[in-house]
C-alpha cells in the first residue's frame, strides 16, 4: 500500500460528513479535487470503503474500520510533531472551540494573535447553532464556546468579551415614515426568522412575546447569511446581530430601522465547564484572553460604538 497522510484526512472527514462535497467545503477543497484523492484511496483495496446508492454517499462496515485506523495514524503523526515542538520549547496541541454562526465574525479576531504566537497549536473551531454548540461543551467535546446567551443547563464559567446588539434591519431601498410604531411596523413587515435552535431566533421571539407583538407574516432560514442575503434581497426583515452586518451598513446595502425597545443587548462570552482541568493551551489561551480581551476590542470592534 502507497497511501498518504493527505488521503487519509481526506477520507475521515469524508466519513465525518458522509458527503464528498461536504468535505470538500471543509477542506476548503474543490469536489473533483476530492474525489480523485478518495479514488486513489479507494483503489489500494479489494473492498470498497463506499457505496452510493441513489444520490447518496454510504460509507461500508469496512470503510468505517479503515476509517478508524486513519484516525489514529493522523493522531500519531499529530503526537510526534507536537513531541517535536515541545522539545523546541514551543507550545504545542490542540485548541478545540465551538461557536454559535454569527460569532464567526468575533472570535477569529480574539484568536489570531495568539496563534501566530503560537505555531504548534492546531486549532479546530466548530460553527454552528447554539443548541449544538452546548452539547458539544456538555459532553466535553471542546475546549471553549463562543455564545451570545449563557445556558442556564450547565455548571459553568464564562469570560465576557463584547457586547452584542441586535437591531430590526432592512435593505435600504424601504422607505418609513417617522415616528416608527413598533407594533403596527411587524404587522406589514414579514419577518425572517433563524432556525429553532439558534440564539439569534431565542432572542427575536423574546423580544416579540416581551412586547405581544403579533408577527402575521414570517419566514425561516437556517444560517445568519442566508437571513442577511434574503434581507438585501428584500424578501422581508429581521433582527439581526449588530457585529455580521458591518460592511453591509457602510456600503448603504441595509439599513437599522429605529424602533422602540431595540437594540437587544446581549454579550458575547467564553465559556467553559466549571471545574475543568484545561490542557496547557486550553490554560494559556484563556491567560491570554484575560490580558489582552480589552485591546481586542479596542483596536478590532471599535467601529461597533457607531452604534
Amino acid at each position: 500500500m502507497n497511501f498518504t497522510l493527505n488521503q487519509l484526512q481526506i477520507f475521515l472527514k469524508i466519513v465525518k460528513t458522509e458527503s464528498v462535497t461536504k468535505a470538500a467545503a471543509d477542506l476548503h477543497l474543490t469536489q473533483p479535487a476530492v474525489s480523485i484523492q478518495l479514488k486513489n484511496f479507494q483503489d489500494q483495496f479489494d473492498i470498497p470503503l463506499t457505496e452510493v446508492v441513489g444520490r447518496k454517499l454510504y460509507i461500508t462496515d469496512f470503510g468505517r474500520e479503515i476509517a478508524i485506523a486513519a484516525e489514529n495514524i493522523l493522531n500519531q503523526v499529530n503526537a510526534i510533531n507536537y513531541k517535536t515542538m515541545a522539545y523546541k520549547g514551543q507550545l504545542t496541541g490542540r485548541l478545540k472551540i465551538s461557536v454559535v454562526s454569527t460569532g464567526k465574525y468575533v472570535m477569529p479576531y480574539f484568536l489570531s494573535d495568539f496563534i501566530k504566537q503560537h505555531a504548534g497549536i492546531e486549532l479546530q473551531m466548530d460553527v454552528t447553532n447554539k443548541n449544538r454548540v452546548i452539547e458539544s461543551l456538555e459532553n466535553n467535546e471542546v475546549d471553549f464556546s463562543l455564545v451570545s446567551i449563557l445556558p442556564t443547563t450547565l455548571n459553568i464559567e464564562h469570560l465576557d468579551l463584547l457586547q452584542n446588539k441586535l437591531y430590526l434591519v432592512g435593505n435600504a431601498e424601504q422607505k418609513f415614515d417617522q415616528p416608527i410604531s413598533t407594533k403596527s411596523i411587524f404587522k406589514n413587515l414579514p419577518l425572517i426568522f433563524r432556525e429553532k435552535g439558534s440564539g439569534t431566533r431565542q432572542t427575536m421571539e423574546n423580544y416579540i412575546e416581551q412586547n405581544n407583538i403579533a408577527v402575521l407574516k414570517k419566514m425561516e432560514l437556517t444560517s445568519n447569511e442566508a437571513v442577511k442575503q434574503a434581507v438585501l434581497a428584500g424578501l422581508g426583515y429581521s433582527i439581526m446581530p449588530l457585529i455580521g452586518i458591518k460592511n453591509e451598513l457602510y456600503n448603504h446595502q441595509l439599513q437599522i430601522i429605529p424602533i422602540p425597545g431595540l437594540p437587544i443587548k446581549t454579550n458575547w462570552s467564553l465559556i467553559w465547564l466549571k471545574g475543568k482541568k484545561h490542557s496547557p493551551v486550553a490554560g494559556s489561551f484563556l491567560d491570554y484572553m484575560r490580558v489582552e480581551k480589552s485591546m481586542i476590542v479596542q483596536e478590532k470592534f471599535s467601529w461597533y460604538e457607531e452604534y
